[in-house]
């Protein structure tokens, strides 16, 4: 059974940063398709990064390229370093995986986690 755990919202300050992290547990992540995605308050979920773990491709959405980094280990753990935070940036992010070489719309979803950046 495809099972995860995100860690690592909380409340930050504009500029500084936060690294969340998605735990797999029951498999492996070699063969998935990993994502980042996030639901701001009165708007629809949206991506953020996904990585496609079989060649390490990345892709952002542009309104976090070069200030966010996904990365995984191609076992259990996927990050998302969030640096240069923004009061935009406040949501709840949702970790995702499918196993794919090139689909990254998530099959199965992990249960949030918080961030809010305030000062």
């Amino acid at each position: 059974q495809v099972q995860f755990v995100e860690s690592g919202g909380g409340l930050a300050q504009p500029g500084e940063s936060l690294r969340l992290s998605c735990v797999a547990s029951g498999f492996t992540t070699g063969k998935y398709v990993m994502s980042w995605f996030r639901q701001r308050p009165g708007k629809e979920r949206e991506l953020v990064a996904f990585i496609i773990n079989v060649s390490g491709k990345t892709r952002y959405a542009d309104s976090v390229k070069d200030r966010f980094q996904i990365s995984s280990d191609n076992e259990t753990h996927t990050s998302l370093q969030m640096n240069g935070l923004k009061p935009e940036d406040t949501a709840v992010y949702y970790c995702g995986a499918r196993h794919s070489s090139y689909n990254y719309e998530p099959a199965h979803w992990g249960q949030g986690t918080q961030v809010t950046v305030s000062s």
